[in-house]
């Protein structure tokens, strides 16, 4: 197969679940429809080396330290102390699925699916695919293939169990049970204010190039991979280390915020992960897939369960609803933009004027907002780092 032809399929297949992501309101996942073309074809047409025809699985795995740093520069930090009874509960809810999916999963399918199990859950895309990494580093090809899975169907279970949070909460807020309002945090302000004193001074317009910014972002994850791997005897994942340099070299003024998106790279970086993510499913048969099937469930609902536990008794303590906590907690299950357009969803579903739906944004979207970006961005990421070394 010719490389322009491989690339160009893949290219498809995502912008086929782009399009099906819109008209589903984002229910059916851009991952839930590549993982359908990519087994299928896998067991069909395509050549199990597709990714690496299209010269994606070089590329895709270079790019994975930088997109972390990327990562890094998209968090607030100011926005995360005004935001902090949200960070609690965000946090609460990744312990209760680190303990309900090790526990229980350990008992119910074994220690190593356990571990594989938990930090997918727990986030996203880049949790995902450090536990694929190193589940295939240790031969354990069917563990890999079950942390695939789960980045693609964990919204199946988290977006319905949050809209219904969200629309109780926002019935809540309507019918004035709830404290006042709390105002909305200004994200342009707060962007332009770091909370630390030292701030680089910013780089003249002009200068700021695509390769400019694309050399900015890739030595500074250069230097975190490299910190990382030079400390002996620290199980620090060096893709935790690149999330750290990211925050920390945004906060000072070293990377501007969302480099990537301003250096025009984003898209094909992000592209480039979700076809690595998505080479491991060609080591997937239908026999193997049916036998994944009970513990990637049961993992799931052990670890919404452990979400709706551990996010409610300390959001109750907070003095938040179980609703508003649990629809915080179960954002590990989606993420951004899940959680912009599961609360504006919300908020038209409840609201019958533009004051009405004004109130319930003010109260729900910048908590859903803080919560996505604490349990996918960065806590998931760090246990997933954490429990990788556990294998």
């Amino acid at each position: 197969m010719n490389p322009l032809l491989g690339f160009a399929i893949v290219a498809s297949i995502f912008a086929i679940g782009d399009i099906v992501s819109i008209k589903s309101k984002s229910l059916i996942s851009v991952l839930f429809v590549g993982s359908v073309f990519y087994l299928v074809g896998f067991w069909t047409i395509f050549p199990h080396d597709l990714n690496t025809i299209a010269q994606l699985q070089g590329v895709g795995a270079m790019l994975i330290g930088v997109l972390i740093t990327h990562m890094g520069t998209l968090m607030n930090i100011r926005q995360l102390i005004d935001q902090w009874k949200t960070v609690l509960v965000a946090i609460a809810a990744l312990v209760g699925i680190g303990i309900l999916v090790f526990g229980g999963g350990s008992l119910l399918f074994g220690r190593e699916v356990a571990i594989s199990a938990a930090p997918p859950i727990a986030g996203g895309v880049v949790a995902g695919l450090i536990m694929t990494e190193a589940t295939a580093a240790k031969g354990l090809t069917e563990l890999s293939v079950l942390a695939t899975l789960l980045v693609v169907v964990q919204g199946f279970i988290g977006y319905p169990l949050a809209s219904f949070c969200l629309t109780r909460e926002a019935r809540r807020v309507l019918r004035g049970e709830l404290p006042q309002t709390e105002a909305m945090v200004q994200q342009t302000a707060a962007a332009e204010n770091g909370i630390l004193k030292f701030r680089l001074p910013a780089m003249p317009q002009q200068y700021q190039t695509q390769f400019v910014l694309m050399a900015k972002v890739a030595v500074v994850a250069y230097a975190a991979v490299s910190l990382a791997n030079a400390i002996p005897g620290v199980p620090i994942h060096p893709y935790v280390m690149t999330l750290l340099f990211g925050i920390v070299a945004a906060e000072i003024g070293l990377l501007e915020k969302d480099i990537l998106t301003k250096a025009n790279a984003f898209g094909f970086a992000i592209l480039s992960l979700m076809a690595i993510i998505m080479t491991n499913l060609n080591q997937a048969t239908p026999e193997m897939l049916a036998g994944l099937l009970v513990p990637m469930f049961g993992c799931l609902i052990l670890g919404a369960i452990g979400i709706g536990i551990a996010s409610s008794l300390v959001g109750r303590f907070l003095g938040l609803t179980p609703e508003m906590a649990s629809a915080i907690g179960l954002s590990a299950l989606f993420g951004f933009p899940g959680t912009f357009i599961l609360s504006h969803e919300a908020a038209n579903a409840v609201a019958t004027n533009e004051e009405e739906k004004k109130k319930i944004l003010d109260h729900i979207l910048p908590k859903m907002l803080v919560a996505g970006f604490v349990t996918v961005t960065i806590a998931s990421v760090v246990m997933a780092g954490f429990f990788a070394n556990w294998l």
